[in-house]
C-alpha cells in the first residue's frame, strides 16, 4: 500500500464523466491507491463498476478500497474497505474481512484516532484539512489534528479535505503519510496532470520536512 496519493472515485465530483476513464488517468500520472466512493447507488447497481475498477487497479498493481460497504468489498475481492464514523467499527467489521485486507478509518478527533488504532485499523484518515465542496459539513481539523496524532500511532496517516496541491505542504510537514483528494482529481480538466502535480507537491513537501517519515 503507498498512501502518497490516495484518489478517491466519486461519481458526483466527477460530474457523471466516466470513472474508468478518471482512474486510468489517476493511475497514469502515478497514483497507486484508489477509493470508490458511491453514496446514492444501491449495491447491486454499483457491483459492475467496481468489479471493473478492481481489475484495473489490479493490472496496474494499485491498492484499491471500497468506501463503506463490507459486502461491495468483499463480492469484488478488493483490496479493503474504508469505513466513516457512521459506519460499521473496525471491531465489528475486521472479524468479516478477509485475511489480509486493509480496514481505513475517517476520523475527526483524537479520540476517534486512538479508537480506530485500538479496534485494528490499517490506516487512520484525518479530517477534514480544509475547507471541502464534497464535504461541506466536516469539521474544520486543520494539519495541526494530524500533529497531535501522529505521535500516538505508528499506523499510516491520511489527510483528508480540500487538498490541492498548493495546500498539500503542511499536512504532509504535520507527519501525514499521505493525502487523499476527491475533486482534485475527479473534478479537474485532466486528472493525469492534476495526479503529477499532486504527487510532485507531496514529494517536494517531504524533501523539506525536517525527520520526515520514510514509507
Amino acid at each position: 500500500m503507498d498512501p502518497s496519493l490516495y484518489v478517491i472515485l466519486d461519481r458526483a465530483a466527477a460530474r457523471e464523466r466516466d470513472l474508468e476513464a478518471i482512474l486510468d488517468e489517476a493511475l497514469a500520472g502515478g497514483c497507486r491507491m484508489i477509493q470508490l466512493r458511491e453514496k446514492e447507488w444501491p449495491a447491486g447497481r454499483l457491483l459492475p463498476v467496481a468489479e471493473r475498477l478492481r481489475e484495473r487497479c489490479r493490472r496496474a498493481g494499485a491498492t484499491f478500497i471500497v468506501n463503506d460497504r463490507v459486502d461491495l468489498a468483499l463480492a469484488v475481492d478488493a483490496d479493503g474497505v474504508h469505513l466513516g464514523q457512521d459506519d460499521l467499527p473496525p471491531r465489528a467489521a475486521r472479524p468479516l474481512l478477509r485475511s489480509g485486507m486493509i480496514l481505513g478509518r475517517s476520523t475527526h478527533s483524537l479520540a476517534q484516532a486512538r479508537e480506530a488504532r485500538d479496534d485494528g485499523a490499517g490506516y487512520i484518515a484525518v479530517g477534514s484539512m480544509f475547507p471541502s465542496s464534497t464535504k461541506p459539513d466536516f469539521q474544520l481539523v486543520g494539519p495541526e489534528l494530524v500533529r497531535t496524532i501522529r505521535p500516538e500511532t505508528a499506523l499510516p496517516i491520511i489527510g483528508i479535505g480540500g487538498i490541492t496541491p498548493d495546500n498539500v505542504a503542511p499536512v504532509i510537514r504535520a507527519g501525514a503519510d499521505g493525502v487523499a483528494v476527491i475533486s482534485a482529481v475527479c473534478g479537474a480538466a485532466d486528472p493525469a496532470a492534476a495526479t503529477r502535480r499532486l504527487l510532485e507537491a507531496i514529494h517536494a513537501a517531504r524533501d523539506l520536512t525536517l525527520g520526515g517519515r520514510p514509507l
